[in-house]
């Protein structure tokens, strides 16, 4: 045990090291791109750089039937996801931790409902304060009078529809709700449960808020939607649906937290199999299904732009996986079913951050380079050392930047209406350069903030399940039941009548 402890301070001494170099290089490359921003050509039309949401009360104006059932049936189709990851990360774990990692999902679920109930909104969605860092409205603490109160809510696109606010809220709190979920396949089958709840309150708080704020401000005031105006410059990222927010966030976080955590035990001495591929089959169906309201509910309505998310997303999501089905042949000359389900996801990754931006004929390109960037990103752990037991960094982490900076090359103003830039192809290549921007800045807050969550959660009550407990598994070590009855103990006997026949 001592030499596992050696190791563990030794990769957080390499964390932090690696930190402090990684925002050092992103303070370079932002002071560089300062002079090369003053000097490129700015597009005379300046893009709505976010969703942007009118602070202002349309009480006059009837909310649109449509638009507001679509909202709510996008946020169910999220909900939905959640039990995807459950049981998608469920079947990949070792039958004695089934349960447990099933609970991180479903833990997710009550601890950040209540976290945007007592300010996460407001902080997330509120007027912006700090230049764009953070935002605070106490109009919206509490969901204070949500469901009585319209909002004017356009995507890229004039005369955007009128829904009511609550159900805005309620669409976006399904995305608070999967992030941190997604972090807990990095770390499953040793992590503490009680450490597993203060780490979803601190980064939700500290992490999520400030970057769903910073791409999806509803004044359009976030840095990171306008991180060209830090140079002077028009221009931002741009993020459809979560890649800034999501998807990056929460496979960098995976990946600091699990060098925290360190590896499983026996791992990779030892080969560590899935209890049950049906299970994760079955999750990344799920996950696709739901994914719809994910991609196609960020155009907040039942429009033109909808359906192209939606004929974007499945083109993505299908040849993500045959991308990571080929790349797999060809490497071990076995196409498995854990390959194609992964690729799946790692399509829609791909995509999500594209999809209303993007013409049709990108979205299959950007999912093939998904399956194939993700499958080969998964195969670093060995050469690195570190244990992300469910590939969350490969897929979601290098997924999603992949996804933003294909964003900026194939991005077409023609797609999303009023306001939404071209991309490199279209002849403005200074996009690229902001969505490069988003990308990074989103890596290194996201990293910096995971690093500081867990040197405090594991300073106090402690990262890391007990030897013992992990070699028993956590379903029985930590929750006292079992995922699975495979009949291990007989069965009582059974008492007949004497007359029975």
């Amino acid at each position: 045990m001592q030499c596992v402890f050696t190791r563990a301070n030794a990769l957080k001494r390499r964390l932090a090291l690696g930190g402090c170099t990684f925002a050092g290089a992103a303070v370079v490359l932002l002071g560089t791109t300062c002079q090369a921003a003053a000097q490129a050509p700015i597009s005379s039309g300046a893009p709505k750089l976010a969703t942007t949401l009118a602070a202002a009360a349309q009480a006059h104006v009837a909310p649109s039937p449509g638009a507001t059932a679509w909202m709510m049936v996008s946020a169910a189709l999220v909900m939905v996801m959640m039990r995807g990851l459950a049981l998608f990360y469920g079947g990949i774990v070792r039958k004695k931790n089934l349960l447990a990692i099933m609970m991180t999902s479903y833990s997710a679920l009550a601890i950040i409902t209540l976290q945007w109930f007592l300010g996460g909104y407001a902080l997330a969605f509120g007027t912006s304060h700090l230049h764009g860092f953070i935002g605070w409205d106490t109009a919206r603490l509490f969901f204070n009078n949500l469901a009585n109160r319209a909002t004017h809510a356009t995507v890229f696109a004039p005369g955007g529809q009128v829904i009511p606010e609550g159900a805005y809220c309620m669409f976006q709190l399904m995305f608070a709700i999967i992030t941190p979920a997604l972090i807990a396949g990095s770390v499953a089958e040793r992590m503490k449960f009680s450490a597993w709840i203060a780490f979803l309150v601190l980064w939700a708080f500290l992490v999520y808020d400030p970057l769903a704020h910073a791409i999806w401000s509803p004044d359009g005031q976030g840095w990171i939607a306008n991180i060209g105006h830090l140079f002077g410059a028009k221009g931002g990222c741009i993020d459809f649906a979560g890649g800034t927010v999501v998807e990056i966030p929460s496979g960098v976080s995976g990946l600091v937290l699990c060098w925290f955590v360190g590896k499983r035990l026996g791992y990779p001495r030892h080969v560590i199999q899935p209890n049950s591929l049906g299970l994760t089959l079955t999750g990344a169906g799920l996950l696709w299904f739901g994914w719809y309201g994910f991609n196609v509910g960020s155009a907040y309505g039942s429009n033109t732009l909808a359906c192209v998310t939606f004929i974007n997303s499945t083109l993505a999501a299908a040849l993500g996986g045959l991308g990571w089905m080929m790349a797999e042949y060809i490497h071990h000359r076995r196409p498995t079913t854990l390959g194609i389900a992964t690729g799946f996801i790692a399509g829609l990754v791909g995509i999500t951050p594209a999809c209303g931006f993007v013409t049709i004929w990108a979205a299959p390109i950007i999912g093939l380079l998904a399956g194939v960037v993700c499958y080969w990103g998964s195969q670093i752990k060995s050469l690195f050392g570190y244990d992300d037991s469910l590939d969350v960094f490969s897929v979601h982490a290098m997924g999603g930047f992949l996804g933003l900076l294909l964003t900026g090359v194939f991005a077409s103003a023609a797609v999303n209406g009023h306001g939404g830039p071209n991309g490199l192809l279209l002849g403005n290549p200074l996009q690229l350069l902001w969505q490069l921007l988003g990308a990074v800045n989103a890596v290194a807050y996201a990293a910096v903030g995971t690093a500081i969550i867990a040197i405090v959660i594991d300073k106090t009550i402690g990262l890391r399940v007990p030897e013992a407990v992990e070699l028993e598994g956590l379903d029985v070590g930590i929750h006292g039941e079992n995922g699975w009855d495979v009949g291990t103990l007989p069965e009582p006997a059974i008492s007949l009548p004497s007359n029975a026949a």
